[in-house]
């Protein structure tokens, strides 16, 4: 990319300054950072010595993959880190300093870092009992695990915003409206649980997110030695997104910036995807003050002409009162037609998505688009939207891949299908799977195995918790019906099954690669093409190691791989993995709710809106436990949250939405909703309301033309 007059000025120019760049997705901000930092390892800086600061690691990817295609030479590898990976780091090499104040039984020991998959499992295996034993949270029909994340959500938040957890309930009370509802005894129920679980995380020397944020500031505002070691180390750094950061990391920021050689700090306007996650655009714009330059981007270099027209009417629709965002007011015309906006409305929602999985297939067999230029987005993706339009897809010869965090483990089939298997592996543990979950792990395992014939031989051949021979069914009718080809597969399936029970176990992650690597990834078998079920098992490789690791560290009699099968079993929701989001190399259509694909922050020429009548595209997660615009700098103490803010909030976050997917899209937006919804209700979302609004004030606008 050509860089204009003003990126120029940010890659060249003030290597002895800081500066404050903004302006909204498109412009070009992150390529002039990554040309500055070209620029300065050109001038002789150490690689070493520059940081690339980010909310999330997956905003870093950019960073990573320019500079390793770049010609410069580094010699050595820029360090991309998260407020959370820079806490870990430091909290771990310099636990000596501060674990005295740690408050922690063990101040001798090691700690153990808890990812989100562990804060679940000791949740469960500490906390569940308490709350069973003083009858919490009687009210909310909640699954338990998304009610542990929330109460841990509300942990992150205190430390992340800068208030001692023991106010977590005081302040969601102070803000209800309703003071005698089963709510506060909702709120307060959070607060006792987040007690005994900081109290239990102390017991055991157990550090979960909150703790090593809470411990690495302790560090950084009491001990020198941390200080200087970071700010001596990175003289120069890049601090992209900062909306989407958090207080914490903005405070850091404040101290850092007064000892760095040189500093750029780059803020998307009309953002601030993670709030629920505790990000702070409000709180990040202060930081511009104490930057000597400020340079704003105004020039789109994604979106073409017609898609800045279609922003800036929807902005128009969502934001009446305000008028034209500020990117869009230096550019008065109207639009009346948008030629690269499509439109369709159908009755039903299943005939959304053939018209989508159609014209899909058109831009690629006709006009030769790649896939991976293509994205579809819903408000949400639940498996029977991604099953419907990935059949759709199959049957166009179509490759896709999805990608959907914070879902439970056992909700991703190839997950699913390695833990039965696991379980037919192992009948020591006594733990025998359902014939439903055999015969999905069959059609999951043999390519060509419909649910009919995995059901057939799962009636015939499952008993008593052991597969047996294909051989062994004596009805040739059946033997037809499921063909030798399948049985033949089947049969190698479960000879591999049957061998490894003759040995000694396998720790469960190497199970887990064993029986990936010499059968299901094989030709023929289910993993073999399929990326999203490698990608899954290679997670849960990873998952079932790390497992492994801290609990066998905690408590040494435990049998570890038995507690991880329970574990998933119970609706765990999985860690987040990079690999999940480095996929974009796979040359496929991406299936994906609609702020993960803003998160990956990486624009694509087409992009396929579905169901945009639903409610989901302006309404908050309920979260019964949490609050996340309560639980933020930005609120007042006592000020109560009203249904106008509520929906104000609502419609803020909309228009942020909106005008963040429009930006990462070059060409064409196609935009398909239905009069019935997947649950067969009428839609009257606000997305829809918004556009029907525009629609209608183009038309009145083009007869008095």
């Amino acid at each position: 990319m050509r860089l204009l007059k003003k990126q120029q000025s940010v890659a060249n120019d003030h290597f002895d300054a800081t500066i404050f760049l903004e302006g909204p997705a498109g412009m070009g901000k992150s390529t002039a950072a990554i040309e500055r930092i070209k620029q300065l390892i050109r001038d002789g800086v150490p690689a070493a010595s520059i940081l690339v600061f980010v909310p999330q690691a997956t905003l870093g990817l950019p960073y990573r993959d320019a500079l390793r295609r770049s010609r410069v030479k580094t010699g050595g590898d820029i360090h991309v880190t998260t407020i959370g990976r820079l806490a870990f780091q430091m909290v771990d090499l310099f636990w000596p300093l501060v674990a005295d104040d740690s408050g922690v039984a063990r101040p001798m020991r090691r700690p153990h870092f808890l990812s989100l998959e562990m804060v679940q499992y000791y949740m469960q295996r500490f906390i569940q009992p308490e709350i069973e034993r003083q009858q919490l949270f009687r009210e909310p029909s909640i699954n338990r695990n998304r009610l542990y994340t929330q109460i841990v959500d509300n942990l992150n938040k205190a430390a992340v915003v800068g208030f001692p957890y023991e106010d977590i309930a005081s302040r969601l009370i102070s803000a209800s409206q309703h003071k005698e509802s089963e709510q506060i005894h909702i709120y307060r129920d959070a607060q006792a649980t987040a007690t005994l679980f900081r109290q239990t995380c102390l017991d055991y020397n157990l550090l979960d997110f909150s703790l090593q944020i809470e411990l690495f500031l302790h560090l950084w505002r009491h001990e020198p030695t941390v200080r200087n070691y970071l700010t001596r180390q990175y003289r120069h750094l890049i601090v992209d997104n900062i909306e989407e950061d958090t207080p914490a990391t903005h405070d850091i920021l404040v101290d850092w910036l007064a000892d760095c050689d040189s500093a750029v700090l780059i803020q998307d306007t009309d953002a601030g995807y993670r709030r629920f996650l505790g990000a702070d655009p409000l709180h990040a714009e202060r930081l511009k003050e104490r930057c000597t330059v400020h340079v704003e981007l105004d020039n789109h270099r994604v979106m073409s002409p017609d898609m800045e027209a279609f922003q800036v009417e929807m902005a128009r629709s969502l934001k009446p009162d305000n008028g034209m965002p500020l990117a869009a007011k230096g550019d008065a015309r109207l639009a009346v037609q948008f030629p690269d906006v499509g439109i369709e409305e159908n009755r039903f929602f299943p005939q959304v998505l053939d018209w989508a999985a159609d014209h899909i297939a058109s831009l690629i067999h006709d006009e030769g688009v790649s896939p991976r230029e293509i994205v579809v987005l819903s408000a949400y993706f639940p498996d029977s939207l991604r099953f419907s339009l990935e059949t759709r897809l199959d049957e166009r010869g179509i490759a896709h891949r999805s990608h959907r965090p914070s879902r439970a483990l056992r909700e991703e089939p190839a997950a699913r299908a390695l833990v039965t298997l696991a379980k037919l592996a192992h009948p020591q543990w006594q733990m025998r799977p359902n014939p439903f979950d055999v015969a999905y792990a069959l059609m999951a395992a043999v390519t060509e195995l419909d649910l009919v014939r995995a059901r057939l031989l799962t009636d015939v051949l499952y008993r008593n918790g052991e597969l047996l021979p294909f051989e062994g069914i004596r009805d040739a009718r059946v033997q037809n019906r499921v063909t030798f080809d399948l049985g033949a597969r089947y049969e190698m399936l479960r000879g591999w099954l049957d061998t490894y029970r003759q040995d000694e176990p396998l720790p469960l992650d190497a199970f887990f690669s064993k029986l990936f690597g010499e059968v299901l990834s094989q030709p023929r078998f289910g993993f073999h093409e399929d990326f999203d079920a490698a990608n899954t098992a290679a997670n849960l490789i990873d998952s079932a190691r790390e497992f492994r690791q801290v609990v066998t560290r905690v408590e040494s009699d435990i049998v570890a791989a038995v507690e991880y099968v329970r574990m998933v079993d119970s609706g765990v929701i999985g860690n987040q993995y990079m690999r999940d989001w480095t996929a974009d190399k796979k040359d496929a259509v991406l299936l994906t709710p609609a702020y993960t694909f803003l998160m990956q922050n990486q624009p694509v020429d087409y992009q396929f809106w579905l169901n945009i009548g639903s409610a989901g595209w302006g309404q908050r997660l309920q979260q019964p436990v949490t609050q996340p615009y309560v639980l933020s700098r930005q609120w007042e103490y006592g000020r109560l949250w009203t249904d106008i803010d509520e929906h104000n909030a609502g419609q803020e976050a909309l228009y942020q939405l909106v005008a963040g997917l429009i930006r990462r899209c070059r060409q064409r937006i196609y935009l398909g909703f239905s009069q019935y919804g997947e649950q067969g209700f009428e839609q009257r979302g606000a997305l829809l309301m918004a556009v029907q609004s525009m629609l209608r004030r183009l038309a009145k606008e083009e007869q008095h033309v």
